[in-house]
């Protein structure tokens, strides 16, 4: 069975290129544009792995990542956040918070499959 990736950013060609590494690798993919959309998406389905960008309308990467956490039902799905901001203190703000890993943007896109990869082994 397929491994689930949710991929939660609201830049429509980042999300563009994420789907397609994630498909190609042969993830099971879904993609919402921001926090409380995931919030949703994972009630419904709980991922096993969630590409999750910080800067959001609604609710940011941050409060996701925390509400995440927070629930024991969700304690399996591995995190990695996704941002612009590339400075330690927001890295360890994220890691802090429960994300398994942290990329900073823009990315080098073999580096982020392998990340995705070695969580989902």
């Amino acid at each position: 069975m397929a491994k689930y990736v949710l991929i939660v950013d609201d830049a429509p060609n980042i999300v563009l290129s994420l789907e397609f590494l994630m498909r190609k690798e042969g993830y099971e993919v879904l993609s919402v544009s921001n926090g409380e959309e995931a919030m949703g998406a994972i009630a419904e389905k709980i991922p096993d792995l969630v590409l999750l960008d910080v800067m959001m309308p609604r609710k940011d990467g941050y409060e996701v990542c925390q509400e995440l956490r927070a629930n024991p039902d969700w304690k399996n799905i591995k995190i990695i956040m996704l941002t612009a901001k590339g400075r330690n203190v927001e890295k360890e703000k994220g890691l802090a918070l429960g994300a398994d890993d942290y990329v900073t943007k823009p990315f080098a896109t073999h580096e982020l499959v392998n990340k995705v990869k070695t969580l989902l082994r």
